[in-house]
């Protein structure tokens, strides 16, 4: 449900990253231009953007919507864990909740708090691999096939290299001490990610990428064979 609600906000980030990429050749320019005066060429660099209405930081739009949920559902059920109510949980209900099974443990267990179950510490590896693995992957398919070969070493492309490989890492540490629930969660919310980005990729490319060429011989497919059944 929450992932639906901010389908607005992937089809923003979605066209964002695509004319961050497009503007990629023109920012260079504006480096060999004002690389030696830093202030202006924030000034134009800001300028363009405001031109060709681009936001250098929707990308982030629906990951900054989705950490307040995440880290409410992080403390949530960390706090059931121990029995305690929060929020709109009665102690009671907080009982209920954190002892709910799942995988052949609970919920509200992780890694480092197991309750001394072997089986529990290996879900609770599984499904950080599973987190880290997805998080990597959804980043790397947008960066492989709708980036085009020109924005794949300007600035905006360096950032997201780095975000491909410290956002899997941070959250493999962390992961540890998340709960099962938590967990599952966000990998549920990164298959999401992959499977409409992947849709959004394949129908919808930024010109000159690996997505865009695709498209271009299926589409080419199609008329051929459009043609042979009209022939």
């Amino acid at each position: 449900v929450i992932r639906i609600l901010l389908i607005p906000l992937f089809v923003k980030q979605i066209k964002s990253s695509r004319n961050m990429q497009l503007l990629q050749p023109k920012v260079k320019e504006l480096q060999k231009k004002y690389g030696h005066d830093r202030e202006r060429l924030t000034q134009e660099t800001m300028a363009l953007y405001r031109e060709t209405g681009t936001n250098p930081f929707s990308s982030c739009l629906p990951l900054i919507v989705q950490m307040p949920i995440f880290l409410s559902l992080f403390r949530l059920l960390s706090k059931a864990a121990g029995g305690h109510g929060h929020g709109v949980l009665t102690d009671t209900d907080a009982k209920l909740f954190a002892h709910a099974p799942i995988f052949g443990g609970t919920i509200s267990s992780s890694f480092t708090k197991s309750g001394g179950h072997p089986s529990v510490q290996v879900v609770a590896i599984l499904l950080v691999i599973a987190m880290t693995a997805t998080t990597f992957l959804t980043q790397r398919q947008l960066m492989s096939k709708n980036m085009p070969a020109d924005a794949l070493s300007g600035p905006y492309a360096q950032q997201q290299k780095l975000l491909l490989y410290v956002l899997p890492v941070v959250f493999a540490v962390g992961g540890i001490a998340f709960p099962v629930g938590v967990l599952l969660y966000w990998t549920t919310s990164n298959l999401w990610t992959m499977g409409q980005q992947f849709y959004v990729i394949r129908n919808n490319p930024a010109p000159n990428t690996e997505a865009f060429r695709a498209k271009e011989r299926r589409d080419a497919a199609k008329r051929a064979r459009h043609h042979h059944a009209d022939g």
